[in-house]
């Protein structure tokens, strides 16, 4: 194998190494009744940037099956008691559901998101501030070229 090769794979190795120690420490914490699935998390998040997005479209940003996306919509319209999203019928097509976030949502989403803020802020502790930068530089680049690639799929 070249080297190039050899050096993208050792790389995209640590990476999914990475991701596994991230996933176990995941799956180790504590659970209660305000905490969300990944596919949830996502759908809370693209409708934290929208005001209401049909099922449709939510289905097609996050790339699951219909089916999996009723579920997921299910489990979010009555999470923790509070229900996390409300769903009405569109009223330009009456064949189409509109969903959107309801303040509980809006809360759960945020406690989500600072959770995870915070426990990757005491992990990027262990960087000095020059290996951040280079590491944030990588990052916006990585991130790029994800948004790139999805958006071309």
């Amino acid at each position: 194998m070249p080297d190039d090769k050899k050096s993208l794979s050792a790389m995209a190795t640590e990476i999914f190494d990475l991701y596994r120690l991230i996933a176990a420490a995941r799956s180790r914490r504590p659970t209660g009744p305000d905490d969300l699935s990944e596919t949830e998390f996502i759908t809370l998040d693209l409708l934290a940037k929208a005001e209401s997005l049909t099922i449709g479209e939510v289905q097609k940003c996050i790339g699951v099956v219909p089916a999996q996306m009723s579920r997921i919509v299910r489990s979010l319209e009555e999470h923790g008691g509070r229900g996390f999203v409300g769903c009405k019928i569109n009223p330009s097509d009456r064949r189409r559901v509109d969903v959107s976030l309801t303040e509980s949502g809006r809360e759960a989403h945020e406690k989500f998101v600072n959770a995870r803020l915070g426990s990757m802020h005491d992990i990027l502790t262990v960087l000095s501030p020059d290996d951040r930068e280079h590491f944030m530089r990588i990052m916006r680049i990585l991130k790029d070229a994800f948004q790139q690639k999805r958006e071309g799929d």
